[in-house]
């Protein structure tokens, strides 16, 4: 199964990147799709999803974040066909264990995305770091340490793609969210983006097949 968001996600994505990295988007639509929709276990659909980027290695940086959306559809359309405890269940604690160190920090936002679409709400960054992540609460001071450079820099979503870039560039090449510091500042400083918005978002982004197919991907979710 497929959930319509992610399908609708796939696809965006994939059109955003092969506008700066060609690639045969037809194909790699289709096989990530029959991945996506198949009736596997998940971590033979994880290493099905490996199979198609170990074949189309021009889409090598969409990979994680093609994962965290692996995980998102299990959670909104696969979990329906496993028992109703199955997340609390020791065969899932073992999955979560051998998939820790993969996916990205995109993965969080994808959820608060849908629990603010469930819900009615319109998604903002401070909802997100303090309601979602709690990162003003003292028993999540990891996710305090990772979001750091956008707690920091909050006051970006007030300003523009420019200013946000100025910032993306100077992060340290290893704080975790260098990679999606701009598509995430950029996505909630416009969650409704037109065209011309986009072409300036594209026109300062750090690395543009990847910056815009996430930005892409998240539009995606904050459809209705």
């Amino acid at each position: 199964m497929i959930d319509q968001h992610i399908e609708n996600a796939i696809s965006a994505a994939l059109q955003a990147y092969t506008a700066y990295t060609p690639i045969n988007v037809n194909q790699l639509t289709e096989r990530l799709t029959t991945v996506f929709t198949a009736d596997d276990e998940f971590l033979d659909k994880a290493n099905a999803l490996d199979n198609v980027f170990n074949d189309f290695p021009q889409a090598e940086p969409l990979r994680e974040v093609f994962f965290d959306l692996l995980m998102v559809n299990f959670f909104s359309a696969d979990i329906n066909r496993l028992e109703e405890d199955y997340l609390d269940t020791p065969e899932w604690a073992a999955i979560e264990e051998e998939t820790l160190e993969r996916g990205t920090e995109l993965l969080n936002l994808l959820l608060y995305l849908n629990e603010c679409r469930d819900e009615g709400i319109e998604p903002s960054l401070e909802d997100y770091l303090t309601e979602f992540l709690l990162v003003d609460d003292d028993e999540f001071q990891d996710e305090h340490q990772i979001y750091e450079p956008i707690i920091a820099n909050q006051i970006l979503v007030e300003s523009s793609p420019e200013e946000i870039q100025k910032v993306a560039v100077k992060l340290s090449e290893d704080a975790e969210l260098k990679d999606l510091f701009y598509p995430i500042m950029s996505f909630f400083q416009n969650t409704k983006p037109g065209n011309s918005d986009k072409e300036e978002i594209a026109q300062f982004a750090v690395e543009k097949g990847f910056d815009m197919a996430v930005i892409a991907i998240l539009e995606a979710f904050n459809q209705d």
